[in-house]
């Protein structure tokens, strides 16, 4: 019986300190590939991951993005970072507050170095206004970006203007009409950050008026994909020399594995078999 309790706790603790050191050995992993990312290219690593972007607690979904608390740590690592040390910020979020990305932009955009801004995957709303701060902007070939117009609650904020254009006002109750107001100051406000932006990015002032126009004017939805393609048509610095490093890196931010996975595949490089013709043995 003491022998059977005896295993009884021993596979008790064990199952306790298995996802602890599970963590532990996830972190180390994590802080060796940046400390070799930072060596070759004598930079600061910085990283936004929000890979969690849908989780739950007892049954109540949870949104992960850019908050207050992402943008204090970010200044922070900014100021510990000499002006003339490279910045390389690894961006995969849906974005979030306006505030926070602002702040993260500004600071950004007035460090001395270069600014390079890798996007594995995708950097919507509030990610696409940080990676504007950027000197470079680097996405894979599949990655996007999205638009910064502004939502007031649920709806766009160019959406709620076209109901007081369209609609008789009369026929408008006084919430939608003080939404309507905000909604035009949000717009305003966005615009003038983003065009400020580009300006102190180097930007001239033709260029910069225009690209902040197309990315608040509410022409797309929200989660309107931006590829590379329109990026650089819309007049963005990006490439696509994405290190293998940076995918590396993203692989040790796992999706929480609380419940089953939607996709499944063998995590190992498949090439094209070899189709030559086989040599045969033997007399002509």
């Amino acid at each position: 019986m003491e022998y059977l309790s005896m295993i009884f706790w021993l596979f008790f603790v064990f199952s306790l300190l298995t996802p602890w050191l599970k963590q532990k050995s996830l972190e180390t992993s994590r802080i060796a590939l940046i400390n070799k990312i930072e060596k070759q290219r004598k930079s600061r690593v910085i990283i936004l991951i929000h890979r969690q972007e849908t989780m739950s607690i007892l049954g109540i979904p949870l949104v992960r993005y850019i908050n207050i608390e992402d943008s204090e740590a970010i200044l922070r690592a900014i100021r510990l970072t000499d002006p003339d040390v490279p910045i390389d910020i690894i961006l995969h979020t849906p974005g979030g507050l306006v505030l926070a990305a602002e702040q993260i932009a500004f600071a950004l955009v007035r460090h001395k170095a270069k600014v390079t801004v890798f996007i594995p995957h995708y950097a919507m709303s509030g990610g696409t206004m940080i990676s504007l701060a950027a000197d470079e902007i680097v996405m894979d070939e599949n990655a996007v970006l999205g638009p910064v117009d502004p939502q007031i609650g649920q709806y766009p904020a160019v959406s709620i203007l076209n109901v007081i254009k369209d609609k008789d006002k009369n026929k408008i109750d006084d919430e939608t009409i003080i939404q309507a107001d905000i909604a035009k100051k949000a717009i305003q406000q966005v615009r003038n950050f983003v065009k400020k932006l580009l300006l102190e990015n180097h930007c001239n002032k033709q260029k910069a008026e225009k690209i902040a126009r197309i990315l608040t004017e509410g022409r797309w939805t929200h989660d309107y994909p931006i590829t590379f393609e329109e990026a650089n048509k819309l007049g963005l610095c990006v490439s696509t020399t994405m290190p293998k490093e940076i995918y590396e890196l993203m692989d040790l931010y796992p999706q929480s594995p609380v419940k089953r996975p939607s996709v499944q595949y063998i995590p190992l490089p498949y090439k094209k078999p070899d189709s030559s013709p086989a040599k045969k043995f033997g007399k002509e």
